[in-house]
């Protein structure tokens, strides 16, 4: 499916020429920054929502820039913010918003809000997706590549292995049971097919553990973002069993398993089972030579999964002129319509109920069911650990994480020590 229609592209190329004849015409001109965390030829997806406003909008141009993943994005935004030179609009992790309002770099969102058009925008929101970005009676940003993590699993090796294909795991048990019938040894005894894969490399391995954490019954964070919760019996047991995959069940591959290799090894049959975001449904459903299902996450019992991804914020540091243009696109990169044809090119789920009742989205759910499986499974999602000082801590929670996965700490120890550390950093906030 191509966003862009012909008919677009030619006013597009129209309102370019009478741009460039037409001197007088007034123009603001905004910077958006926005990462791409999955695989697929996003940018040009982008490039093609850009010029499509660019049409509908003569009197503002917008210079789309890509800028890395996330982390890269973050720290490149807020460089350029305390350099006095901010991006205009960014679409940055929600996750991100205590750094940012620390920060002040950021304008809340429901200041630009003056007409009913602007509520009746605001109001399509899914609630559980605008929860994450109000703090201290503001909105401070709009949803725009939203997820949740979601298993997929490779039903050609479900049948292979004398599994059903169309029953994946539920709970924790039954994914141990299954992941040891879906791991291959050779005569030597060497894996050459794990049954299961989740990814823990730093940049990510905070937001999967965050759905093994809500599986056994725990948090971990507040929701102020004062407080970590890294030493409860909750925290700790979760990370025991990400170690015990491995080391006891033999079902993960040992060590720390790299987010951006999980989706090739599991398209290339290394892994019969990973956990990673929808975001890569579109590159999976683009590569994969063999039937796969798409399954909500096991529980222990019940099941959880955790809400991650992208909002766009703009940034205070713009001038008003610029603020006010960026809200329009804003508006417009998050309407019914392009959220819905967003979700279809990337697996992202669209945050918007009205999204889901386009004919673009209803087409698509009919002929690729397991994009519905993410928006099914949001009543059993949780946020994302949030904080202040977000990116340290995610790095004391991760690096704790790892030294248990690498078998330098005990998960106990690990956790107990990242505590600690988060305390220490989270302290001055609490003031």
């Amino acid at each position: 499916m191509k966003w862009t229609s012909v008919k677009q592209t030619l006013l597009g190329s129209v309102g370019v020429t009478l741009l460039a004849l037409s001197p007088a015409f007034a123009q603001t001109n905004i910077t958006f920054f926005y990462p791409v965390q999955v695989g697929g030829p996003l940018t040009d997806v982008v490039d093609g929502y850009v010029a499509d406003f660019h049409a509908q909008n003569p009197d503002i141009r917008v210079e789309a820039i890509f800028s890395g993943n996330y982390t890269e994005t973050t720290t490149r935004a807020l460089t350029a913010a305390r350099s006095g030179n901010p991006p205009t609009v960014a679409v940055l992790l929600a996750t991100d918003i205590y750094t940012l309002i620390d920060e002040d770099v950021v304008q809340p969102i429901d200041t630009f809000i003056s007409t009913d058009e602007d509520r009746a925008w605001l109001d399509g929101f899914m609630p559980a997706y605008l929860a994450s970005a109000q703090v201290d009676g503001h909105l401070w940003s709009v949803p725009f590549q939203r997820s949740t993590a979601v298993m997929y699993y490779n039903k050609d090796l479900f049948a292979a292995a004398g599994l059903d294909p169309n029953q994946p795991p539920r709970t924790w048990d039954e994914m141990v049971e299954f992941g040891k019938a879906l791991t291959i040894r050779d005569a030597s005894g060497n894996v050459t097919q794990y049954g299961l894969g989740i990814p823990s490399s730093m940049n990510a391995v905070h937001w999967l553990f965050g759905a093994l954490v809500a599986q056994n019954g725990g948090q971990l964070s507040s929701e102020d973002g004062l407080h970590t919760f890294f030493d409860t019996p909750e925290v700790i047991g979760a990370l025991q069993f990400f170690v015990d995959l491995s080391n006891e069940h033999g079902i993960q591959p040992p060590g720390i398993l790299e987010w951006g290799t999980t989706p090739s090894d599991f398209l290339q049959g290394r892994l019969a089972m990973a956990w990673h975001t929808t975001g890569n449904l579109g590159n999976i459903r683009t590569n994969a030579t063999f039937e796969f299902g798409v399954a909500p996450y096991p529980g222990n019992p019940e099941p959880a999964s955790v809400l991650g991804g992208g909002n766009l914020y703009i940034f205070s540091g713009a001038t008003e002129e610029q603020q006010k243009a960026a809200f329009e696109f804003t508006k417009f990169m998050t309407s019914a319509e392009l959220l819905a044809d967003w979700g279809v090119q990337t697996g992202y789920v669209a945050p918007r109920d009205d999204s889901w009742e386009t004919e673009t989205l209803r087409n698509f759910v009919a002929e690729v069911p397991q994009a519905e499986v993410a928006r099914l499974q949001i009543p059993d999602s949780v946020p994302e650990i949030s904080t202040f000082e977000a990116a340290r801590i995610n790095q004391v929670l991760n690096t704790g994480i790892q030294a248990a996965l690498t078998g330098d700490k005990t998960p106990e120890q690990a956790m107990r020590d990242a505590q600690a550390e988060a305390d220490r950093i989270l302290t001055v906030y609490r003031n």
